[in-house]
């Protein structure tokens, strides 16, 4: 993204921002996703405060954006306590509309289960009707999709293959890459205001059109009135972007 005004000389309302486990599941640079939206929010002319949530403390029931990150394995059995304790809390704010956007490790928990190459079973919060499976082989690579929001362009490194549930909605259709599982061509899953996927990057501040999208929902949820963009140069993104998708789909 490039330079922008660091703030609003009056705001449009605060936003709370909640990142989950920013120590154990942010290895991949997805702590990117919540420096997008910050700054983005500040753009647009709205106050974000950024709130992260580590195991062992009760989950804000005023968030209203939610981001999580990709883990490793070892990583996730970390988490996975608090993340059954907080569940109902995560689960009430998704029946509410609260957005979110989960990715890779976080993602495959926020579905039924992830089962690990040795057979281990982590329940996830079932909010995603999504299972996953642990493999020897990674799937790595730079990722295009055609989505709801445009072309989302991400770059995938994840070892576990993820099958949809019927019903269950994926994020985008892959153009170039892997996605999920190599074979049904779908990527991610979305349910409600619950997006979950793979792309890093991080995916954010590449794909503006889909931050703004997950800005828009936090607006409209948290203030009951409509989001009113403000004018953000979002050039050099774009470019970046279309530069991936010519370089991998022509």
């Amino acid at each position: 993204m490039s330079s922008q005004p660091s703030s609003h000389p009056s705001s449009k309302g605060q936003i709370k921002i909640v990142h989950i486990y920013p120590r154990e599941m942010s290895i991949y640079g997805d702590l990117g996703n919540t420096r997008c939206l910050q700054s983005r929010l500040r753009w647009h002319g709205y106050d974000p405060l950024v709130h992260q949530h580590h195991p062992g403390s009760d989950f804000p029931m005023d968030a209203h954006l939610v981001l999580g990150g990709g883990g490793q394995d070892s990583g996730q059995a970390r988490v996975q306590d608090d993340l059954a304790h907080n569940a109902p809390a995560l689960r009430a704010l998704a029946a509410d509309g609260t957005a979110m956007l989960m990715i890779c490790g976080m993602y495959q928990l926020f579905g039924n289960a992830f089962i690990t190459i040795e057979g281990e079973r982590l329940p996830g919060i079932g909010i995603l009707d999504v299972t996953t499976q642990g493999n020897a082989k990674r799937m790595i690579g730079p990722v295009v999709l055609d989505t709801a929001y445009g072309d989302v362009v991400g770059y995938e490194n994840h070892s576990g293959s993820t099958e949809l549930g019927a019903g269950q909605r994926p994020f985008g259709l892959v153009r170039s890459g892997m996605g999920n599982n190599g074979t049904d061509k779908t990527e991610g899953a979305v349910t409600g205001n619950v997006f979950g996927s793979y792309l890093h990057g991080p995916v954010l501040p590449a794909n503006h059109s889909f931050a703004d999208a997950l800005i828009k929902l936090a607006v409209e949820r948290a203030l009951g009135e409509p989001f009113v963009p403000g004018q953000i140069d979002d050039e050099i993104a774009d470019q970046a972007r279309t530069r991936q998708i010519r370089r991998l789909v022509g």
